[in-house]
């Protein structure tokens, strides 16, 4: 059993407040129709935990009794191949849900795996009050179906890369994921917090390989880089990658 958290300063303690984490539930979007009290009492049921880099927070095929909100800290989901090999899904940090996707498996059973890269608390919500709230609050369930939908439009839109796609539509791909659906005024700043080995492993690319990318878009003055953000400064032009790499 993974250990109760102890906030080991003033800022994590501020962030595992109720008030806080109650903000954090109703940020989840197919829980945000609930009310306060609603969430409040869901929380009751819930419990905050702590689980140190390098562990696994729940493994693939497990039966699915928690679902998760990351408070802090890394988590990568990967995927394992029944020859045992590895396929990073993505990384999720703050407010990310984690094995939501269980509660539309026959079996309520966790389909990828997800280890801890960065010391991380997450909420911990049992499956069972997930699923009530599911059948009780229209709104909710609608919510959670419309994300399901884009989570599997992400998920082929990644197998049509990785099979179609070269490099540069891959890491394309990923950052225009990462800015809003619509229409977005450029330029437009990102945060990117994941080490480029990390992100290379997502994009089934060597870190190597991510750095010419990066450079060949900032030599044409599509992006910059700074530390941990990049800022896109031609998004047309950033598509035109994405359509000359299928």
């Amino acid at each position: 059993m993974m250990n109760m958290a102890q906030p080991p300063s003033s800022s994590l303690d501020l962030l595992c407040q109720p008030y806080q984490l109650n903000e954090l539930l109703g940020g989840v979007s197919w829980l945000s129709a609930l009310t306060e009290l609603e969430r409040t009492e869901l929380l009751a049921q819930s419990a905050v935990i702590d689980v140190e880099e390098g562990e696994w927070l729940f493994h693939q095929d497990a039966p699915a009794e928690w679902l998760y909100i990351v408070i802090t800290g890394m988590v990568r989901l990967v995927r394992i191949a029944p020859d045992g090999s590895q396929a990073t899904i993505r990384h999720v940090e703050r407010g990310s849900t984690l094995g939501e996707l269980s509660m539309v498996a026959n079996l309520g059973s966790y389909l990828y795996s997800a280890e801890i890269k960065r010391m991380t608390h997450v909420i911990a919500l049992p499956a069972a009050a997930c699923r009530q709230v599911l059948d009780t609050h229209p709104a909710c369930r609608a919510e959670f179906m419309s994300r399901l939908a884009l989570e599997l439009t992400d998920r082929l839109e990644d197998l049509a890369l990785v099979t179609q796609g070269d490099a540069m539509a891959r890491l394309v791909s990923y950052l225009l994921r990462q800015m809003p659906r619509g229409r977005v005024k450029t330029p437009y700043t990102l945060r990117l917090s994941l080490p480029k080995s990390w992100l290379a492993d997502q994009l089934a690319m060597t870190p190597e390989t991510l750095s010419r990318m990066l450079t060949r878009l900032r030599e044409q003055k599509i992006i910059e880089t700074s530390r941990q953000r990049l800022t896109v400064l031609d998004e047309p032009r950033l598509r035109q990658f994405l359509s000359a790499g299928r």
